[in-house]
């Protein structure tokens, strides 16, 4: 793994972004916790996503589904029955691989039909033992519902959280009288049991989804699927990654999703793995619709009182996962550069966090430049009239220089320093993160110049 993608994984556990989750009893395998930036940082995420798909447009609408659906929806979705991996066990150390991924590795096209796996005679990769055939591996949790464990009581935790969008279809065209085309956005968390989940949070089995599910007329397809395609782009491009990290990826006829007639990844290219998906535009035709109406006998077809049509509405999705865009983020953000913020350092090499503003955890840090008592008092005084409106962080331990470092390091964009003159002139000191200017700001001014410099 690429040294930088190791620094960063290493940085957000000491920063307080990102733990092992139950770290104290050894852990558990690709799960992890946010910690109080982490938090932050992801909220801010999903709220920069929300706004863009949600608040800032008038063709699509929220929803928050739950996560325990009916049996029947993951019947008719295809995941009872297609939604498996090809798995291979190890017969000496017992280690479970996907079958898929080692043949890549190899350059060898995947081939699944029984005994074809021995005839390429691969070995684990972990001891050299010799390879199970291929059998197919369902990535659903299961879990029972009421108080008896029975077949009947059988339920899944959902693998995404877009079934919980079509299902609602009618509730929500009719509840907010919508017309064609118009959209469904949802953020919420999905399970999928992976075989080989790793690399930190690029890939877990408990992970949290942004979906829009983008309902059209079929003969507008490419229209609308040229749109979504751009727009999603231009949004990691708008909230700090950089143009040359990213690419489009379409994908093979032979690798589409049995849902889709057409898919396309943003792909971002993470340090030491490559260019590997971050989010994903698919075209789904009619799938969907077509599948719950047969299975559940509701009629899920549009009457569009314009052209006196009634069809099954075609849809465009939109995928990004807040996990992987969190850690996109943070790797493209994470910056060492030379000492610059004072003589005190012990270190040739200071990080800075290079953050969109809007998405940084702590937006301003208040630094009372002495612990006397009138700096203090003017300080959390300052502090009471910030936190209303975004989170701050109070320090006045070490010196200005150690706290600017500190700050630096977690992506601050603006540090106000409150200081001896403050008391007279009513006035503090902001200093930019990124440029390091520092600018004297009237503290009756503060806050309207704090919302000049933020989108929320």
């Amino acid at each position: 793994m690429d040294n930088k993608f190791e620094k960063v994984v290493s940085f957000a556990k000491r920063r307080g972004f990102i733990f092992q989750s139950s770290e104290i009893y050894g852990g558990l395998s690709s799960c992890y916790d946010y910690g109080p930036l982490g938090v932050e940082l992801k909220n801010n995420v999903k709220r920069a996503w929300w706004k863009k798909t949600v608040q800032e447009r008038n063709d699509v609408v929220g929803l928050d589904s739950a996560i325990f659906m009916h049996p029947k929806v993951w019947e008719a979705s295809g995941h009872i029955v297609g939604f498996t991996d090809p798995l291979v066990d190890c017969k000496k150390c017992k280690k479970r691989w996907r079958a898929d991924n080692l043949l890549e590795v190899k350059g060898i096209k995947p081939i699944f039909q029984p005994g074809d796996w021995q005839k390429n005679d691969l070995k684990c990769p972990e001891c050299g033992g010799e390879m199970t055939d291929v059998r197919k591996f369902n990535l659903m949790f299961k879990t029972q519902m009421g108080a008896v464990e029975e077949e009947a009581s059988m339920i899944y935790l959902r693998p995404e959280t877009c079934q919980g969008i079509y299902v609602n279809f009618l509730n929500i065209q009719q509840a907010m009288r919508k017309k064609l085309p118009f959209g469904v956005a949802q953020i919420g968390k999905a399970f999928r049991n992976e075989i080989t989940p790793g690399n930190f949070i690029f890939r877990t089995r408990e992970f949290e989804q942004m979906e829009q599910q983008y309902f059209i007329n079929p003969k507008d397809k490419k229209k609308y699927f040229d749109m979504w395609q751009d727009a999603r782009m231009k949004w990691y491009q708008e909230f700090g990654i950089k143009k040359e990290n990213l690419r489009f990826r379409e994908h093979e006829k032979n690798e589409l999703a049995h849902y889709a007639t057409r898919a396309l990844d943003i792909e971002y290219n993470y340090p030491g793995l490559g260019f590997k998906e971050l989010a994903g535009v698919h075209d789904r035709g009619d799938w969907d619709l077509s599948r719950h109406s047969q299975f559940s006998g509701a009629d899920l077809q549009y009457f569009d009182p314009e052209t006196n049509e009634k069809f099954i509405p075609n849809i465009i999705e939109t995928s990004d996962g807040a996990d992987r865009a969190t850690l996109a983020f943070l790797l493209d953000a994470y910056d060492e550069v030379e000492t610059r913020s004072g003589e005190d350092s012990k270190h040739e090499k200071e990080i800075v966090l290079r953050l969109h503003k809007d998405l940084a955890p702590i937006k301003v840090a208040i630094l009372p430049l002495s612990k006397k008592e009138p700096l203090q008092k003017l300080a959390q005084e300052i502090q009471a009239t910030l936190w209303e409106k975004w989170m701050t962080q109070y320090d006045e331990t070490g010196s200005i220089g150690k706290r600017y470092r500190r700050q630096d390091e977690i992506g601050t964009p603006y540090c106000v320093t409150v200081d001896f003159e403050s008391l007279e002139d009513k006035k503090v000191t902001v200093r930019d993160r990124d440029t390091m200017e520092q600018e004297r700001i009237e503290i009756s001014q503060l806050k309207n110049y704090l919302l000049s410099k933020f989108n929320f």
